[in-house]
C-alpha cells in the first residue's frame, strides 16, 4: 500500500457552521507532516474524515489511494492516535491493545512489542484507567503503531508527556518517516514541530492557508530582519531609523532591525560610536512564523491586558 494521505476539495457543514471549506493537501511517504492551524480551523474535523469517523459534503479524503472505510483491517494500512482518553479504564494496558489486535487479526506478540517500543512494558498488566495522562498517550501511540502501518496521524502526540517522553517521541516520529512511512501530527506546539516536522499544513477558517517546508517557512518569516544586541537602544535607534530602517524591541537590549542589511547597521552605528554586542541575521521561531501567517485566521482571541 502507498504510504499518502490525499486529501482533496472537502467541505463539510455542521448546521449553520461551514467547518472545512475545501481542505486539499497531500501527506507524502518518508516526512513528517505537522498539521496546524487555530482552534477551529477544521484540523479535527479533516482527520475524523479521513478515518472515516465524519462524512464529508463533498470532496474525498484516501489513504494509499482508498478510503478508510474500504480497508479490511484498518490498522495495518493506517494507525491514528486523535483521544489518549478512548480505552476501557478496567482493561489493562495489554489487554486493551489485544483485543485491538485480535480485531485486525494480530497476534499477542506484536502487542508486546510494541508496549515495548513505547517504554510501558513495567506497566502493561496495570488497569489504564489508573495511568497518567503521559502514560496514555504512550497507550495510544502503542494502538497506532499495532499493525505496523505505513500511514500514521497523531493528534497532539507530546500532550500529558514528561520531557524524557517528549524527547523520546521526537526521535521516534523521526525514525518511523526515515523508515518510508507517511506522518502526520496535529500540534499547537510549534517549538516541538520546529525540532521535529520537515513539511507544514497550516489551515485556517476550513482551508489550507499554506503548505510549504518548515525551511521555507523560516526563511520568509525572517525575511531581511537583523537582530541588533545594544545598550543604547535609543540612540541606536536615532541613528538607524534615518537611514531607512524599521526598528522593533524584543527585549531590553535587543532590537529587531528590517529595511537594511548586517553591514549597513554595523557601518551606521560605528560611524556614530554607538556600542553594540552583536548584529547578526534574524533567524525566525515557527512560533512567530504560523503567528504571522495565521493571523488573520484566528477566530477566538483573548482579550488584551
Amino acid at each position: 500500500m502507498q504510504a499518502t494521505i490525499e486529501v482533496s476539495g472537502l467541505r463539510k457543514r455542521f448546521g449553520r457552521t461551514l467547518a472545512l471549506d475545501g481542505m486539499s493537501f497531500t501527506v507524502e511517504p518518508g516526512r513528517v507532516t505537522g498539521f496546524v492551524g487555530p482552534n477551529g480551523s477544521g484540523k479535527s474535523t479533516t482527520m475524523r474524515v479521513i478515518l472515516g469517523l465524519d462524512a464529508a459534503d463533498e470532496g474525498h479524503a484516501l489513504v494509499g489511494g482508498r478510503s478508510y472505510t474500504s480497508l479490511r483491517t484498518p490498522l495495518c494500512h493506517v494507525g491514528a492516535l486523535l483521544d489518549a482518553a478512548a480505552l476501557q479504564p478496567s482493561r489493562s494496558a495489554r489487554n486493551h491493545l489485544l483485543w485491538l489486535a485480535h480485531s485486525q487479526g494480530l497476534g499477542a506478540g506484536r502487542v508486546d512489542e510494541v508496549i515495548e517500543q513505547v517504554g510501558l512494558s513495567s506497566v502493561a498488566r496495570r488497569k489504564a484507567g489508573g495511568f497518567s495522562l503521559g502514560m496514555r498517550q504512550r497507550l495510544g501511540i502503542a494502538a497506532a503503531l499495532l499493525g505496523d502501518p505505513a500511514v500514521l496521524m497523531l493528534d497532539e502526540p507530546v500532550n500529558g508527556l514528561d520531557p524524557e517522553g517528549i524527547v523520546w517521541i521526537r526521535g521516534f516520529l523521526r525514525s518511523l518517516a526515515a523508515e518510508g512511512r507517511a506522518v502526520l501530527v496535529s500540534s499547537h506546539l510549534m517549538s516541538e514541530l520546529q525540532d521535529v516536522a520537515d513539511h507544514l499544513v497550516v489551515v485556517g477558517r476550513g482551508r489550507v492557508i499554506a503548505d510549504t517546508s518548515v525551511a521555507a517557512m523560516l526563511a520568509a518569516a525572517s525575511g531581511d530582519r537583523v537582530t541588533l544586541h545594544t545598550t543604547a537602544r535609543e540612540r541606536a535607534t536615532s541613528v538607524l531609523t534615518p537611514a531607512g530602517a524599521a526598528v522593533t524591541v524584543t527585549e531590553r537590549d535587543t532590537l529587531i532591525v528590517s529595511g537594511l542589511p548586517a553591514e549597513r547597521v554595523v557601518a551606521l552605528l560605528s560611524a556614530a560610536a554607538v556600542p553594540f554586542s552583536e548584529v547578526a541575521a534574524h533567524r525566525a521561531t515557527l512560533e512567530e512564523a504560523y503567528l504571522d501567517i495565521t493571523r488573520d485566521a484566528v477566530e477566538f482571541r483573548g482579550a488584551a491586558r
